[in-house]
C-alpha cells in the first residue's frame, strides 16, 4: 500500500522514530564551524538551527563514507537501536561517540539515514550530534 500525502513516513508513523536532524554536506566554510580532528570534518548549524540543520565540511582525508560526504542525510532518534537494525543495512560499524549515546548508519534506496539512541534520555534533545559513521558496509 502506499503512502497518501498527508501521512508521515512509516519511519515516524509506525516505528516510532523521531526527526533528529539532516546533515547537509557543503564545500563551503561556515560561520561557527567546529573542527572534528579525529574525523577531519567541520560541523556547524546544529546547535542554532530551528530546524536541526547541521551543515558538514569534509577535508580531503577524511575517512567519513563517501555516501555521506555526498548525500544529506535525515537522522532520526530511536528507542532500541538494536531493534530499529533488524533487516537494514548497515553503513559502517555501531559506535558510541559520547557517554550514553549510541549511532549508526543505514542505506535505504541509496539514502543515508543516521540512527540515535540515548540511554537515560528517552526522547530528549542533544547539544551536539554525534559525527557520521566511518565506511564500511554491512548487514544487519
Amino acid at each position: 500500500m502506499k503512502r497518501k500525502d498527508h501521512e508521515p513516513p512509516v519511519a515516524v508513523a509506525k516505528l516510532g522514530w523521531r526527526y533528529h536532524h539532516i546533515g547537509i554536506p557543503t564545500d563551503v566554510p561556515r560561520p561557527g564551524e567546529v573542527h572534528l580532528a579525529h574525523l577531519r570534518m567541520y560541523v556547524s548549524g546544529f546547535d542554532t538551527s530551528p530546524y536541526g540543520i547541521e551543515w558538514m565540511r569534509f577535508e580531503p582525508d577524511c575517512p567519513v563514507s563517501e555516501l555521506v560526504r555526498k548525500v544529506p542525510h535525515i537522522a532520526f532518534e530511536v528507542d532500541d537501536l538494536d531493534a530499529a537494525l533488524q533487516g537494514k543495512t548497515l553503513l559502517g560499524e555501531v559506535c558510541s561517540p559520547s557517554e550514553g549515546v549510541r549511532v549508526a548508519m543505514i542505506v535505504d534506496d541509496g539514502a543515508p539515514i543516521e540512527l540515535l539512541e540515548f540511554h537515560g534520555r528517552r526522547g530528549g534533545q542533544t547539544q551536539t550530534p554525534p559525527p557520521p559513521m566511518a565506511e564500511k558496509g554491512t548487514e544487519r
